[in-house]
């Protein structure tokens, strides 16, 4: 194999041969307890983002926040603690700029973990609650943007807890 420091992605990018995903898949967030919730995958966004409310700074580099997994519903909220990686100024799509807080995540996608660099922002207008950017795909994904759930699909009881209904 060629000398990794040759490479486009300068060696940073997983050894591994990509996972090829949709441009949205079921993914889970271990590190703060969350199995299901439904993502985009965003070429597009240089960091991920994850849907935070009641976000809180605490002492020591510390951050509280709480987190709504299902899409258009406040049902099930997990509240969250965990250290403060960065902050950052972030553009939006629409132009806007906005100072967030950056906290470092497991993101696991089609039997993948990799660990992201995730802003918390308020995506309660959003049709998801979490886009993965380009960051956290770069280490082993390929996103095929004509596909959706190429990972498979939650559990039929997960999908309709997702759309509201019990």
């Amino acid at each position: 194999m060629a000398d990794p420091a040759k490479r486009p992605d300068g060696g940073k990018s997983a050894s591994r041969v990509p996972i090829v995903a949709g441009w949205r898949e079921w993914a889970a967030l271990p590190d703060i307890g969350i199995p299901w919730i439904k993502v985009k995958l965003d070429t597009g966004a240089r960091s991920s983002a994850l849907h935070a409310f009641d976000v809180e700074e605490l002492p020591g580099g510390r951050v509280r926040f709480s987190v709504h997994p299902w899409q258009d519903s406040d049902v099930d909220p997990q509240t969250v603690e965990c250290a403060i990686h960065d902050r950052r100024v972030i553009r939006s799509s629409s132009g806007h700029t906005q100072e967030r807080i950056v906290v470092l995540m497991s993101i696991e996608l089609a039997g993948r973990t990799v660990l992201a660099e995730v802003t918390l922002s308020n995506r309660d207008q959003m049709g998801f609650r979490m886009l993965v950017g380009r960051e956290a795909l770069r280490q082993g994904f390929v996103v095929d943007p004509a596909r959706s759930f190429m990972a498979g699909r939650a559990p039929k009881a997960v999908r309709r807890r997702n759309r509201g209904r019990s």
